[in-house]
């Protein structure tokens, strides 16, 4: 099981006290929402007052003495949802930055351009512009770098560029399979965007089945004032017929969220830029990445994707020779990790969340193995650059400095985090590594351990 449990009502159904259970639910439902046959895999929060959900373990747990396994299965599903923070009924979701890798194309497009003015782009302003309208993101551009021209001719000069871009864009890691779920589930789902509508159109469009998926969406330019004023986020909740109360936004932006809380929603941050989570404390929750959301918190249902702690992920590779790290995998941490060079690979690790991640290993002379591998910045000892670092789940007897290594990774443990000591991290990495060695022996994992496939990678990599 992942993070949260679904009921299996099939199961229950068959049951005698089906309807006892049933009938315990609706005398403490909190919401509107009814047991029927399209809500059946709605949690508990939807029915329940917190204040009552031991009593009504409980009732039901005496209720049925005869069914021991189904009332273990309800009393755990229970017992995730009292976890639950505040009960939402839709979700509106920011895109640049939040869905789609806006800032990465950004970047890109503006160091190309600062070139005429015989300026460099370094990222350093990035802050500025993350989630504000086109032409407050000009405006500041053209402050900080004393360009010689009005923010709506630099905004003139640049949309073309960025334009040419958009069909390069990329889903960020979580957000197809966000949007999936929450269709699938029929959670209604509004888009709201600082960009125009024009802009928004033509991003979306090289996402399939993404347009409709939204009941509503609300462009910059439809509105009086863009974020951090609220009115964006009301006209989503006013059209998609929910109370701005039972709103869930999800934004990647500083001014995204003072525009939700301004609007009496709840707030999932999910920060775009590295290293900043600690300015996001007027969200309700600051995630690492959507792969880290947990909807059932929310009174939403839960992912059913996670398998013994690890979340599947569409394979993904990188390769080259075993550098010297930190020197401190094996002196500090007793856990010698084989380093690789970020150097050309930062376009990959820019696409990839901060996290501790596992797959399969290949040296070009030993064969294969287990790995398990941090990307980030590793806040326990605050590295200035997002790094790769895999430990190879094999006790080795020599270095192997320069030796070629091809990693596959397949899954996902957890978001990069800081630690109170250094034996809690080692215990903590110690802990990934089990996990990854006993998820490893599952089908769905083994089958990259592949000759074949590792040779196809390593080809068109080259």
């Amino acid at each position: 099981m992942g993070p949260g449990t679904a009921v299996d009502w099939a199961l229950l159904e068959e049951d005698l006290f089906t309807s006892s259970i049933i009938s315990l639910l609706h005398s403490h439902r909190q919401s509107s929402v009814c047991y029927t046959s399209c809500s059946r895999n709605c949690v508990l929060g939807d029915w329940l007052k917190f204040e009552d959900s031991w009593s009504i373990i409980i009732n039901f747990v005496n209720a049925s003495l005869k069914s021991t396994a189904r009332v273990l299965v309800l009393t755990n599903w229970m017992m995730n949802s009292m976890t639950i923070r505040k009960l939402v009924s839709c979700v509106i979701l920011d895109l640049d930055g939040t869905l789609v890798n806006t800032d990465g194309i950004a970047s890109e497009v503006l160091k190309v351009y600062l070139v005429r003015y015989k300026k460099k782009w370094d990222g350093r302003e990035a802050l500025k512009i993350v989630g504000k309208t086109p032409i407050e993101a000009a405006a500041a551009i053209v402050e900080d770098y004393g360009l010689p021209l009005s923010k709506e001719d630099l905004l003139s000069e640049i949309s073309p560029m960025f334009s040419d871009q958009w069909c390069k864009l990329k889903a960020l890691p979580g957000a197809y399979r966000l949007i999936k779920h929450l269709r699938g589930h029929g959670v209604q789902m509004a888009l709201a965007s600082n960009s125009p509508r024009a802009s928004i159109e033509e991003k979306i469009s090289y996402h399939p089945t993404w347009k409709e998926s939204f009941t509503a969406i609300i462009a910059g330019d439809e509105v009086k004032a863009g974020k951090p004023a609220p009115e964006i986020f009301l006209e989503a909740a006013k059209k998609l017929s929910i109370d701005p109360s039972k709103c869930l936004v999800i934004e990647d932006s500083l001014s995204g969220i003072a525009a939700a809380k301004a609007a009496d929603m709840e707030v999932v941050a999910v920060p775009s830029l590295p290293k900043q989570s600690h300015l996001y404390t007027a969200a309700d929750e600051v995630i690492n990445s959507l792969l880290d959301l947990r909807p059932e918190k929310w009174g939403l249902p839960p992912f059913e994707d996670w398998i013994d702690g690890t979340l599947p992920l569409e394979p993904w590779h990188i390769g080259g020779p075993v550098t010297k790290g930190y020197g401190r995998g094996s002196k500090v941490l007793g856990i010698p990790t084989a380093n690789l060079s970020v150097e050309g690979y930062a376009t990959v690790l820019s696409e990839h969340p901060a996290g501790v991640y596992f797959g399969w290993a290949k040296l070009s002379n030993r064969g294969f193995y287990k790995m398990v591998m941090s990307i980030g910045w590793n806040p326990y000892f605050d590295n200035t650059e997002k790094t790769i670092e895999p430990w190879l789940l094999h006790k080795f007897d020599e270095d192997f400095y320069g030796e070629e290594l091809h990693l596959v990774i397949v899954g996902y443990i957890r978001p990069e985090a800081n630690f109170p000591s250094l034996e809690s991290l080692i215990a903590k990495i110690h802990e990934d590594g089990k996990i990854a060695e006993n998820a490893l022996e599952l089908p769905l994992y083994a089958k990259y351990k592949d000759e074949t496939y590792f040779k196809s990678i390593h080809n068109n990599h080259l």
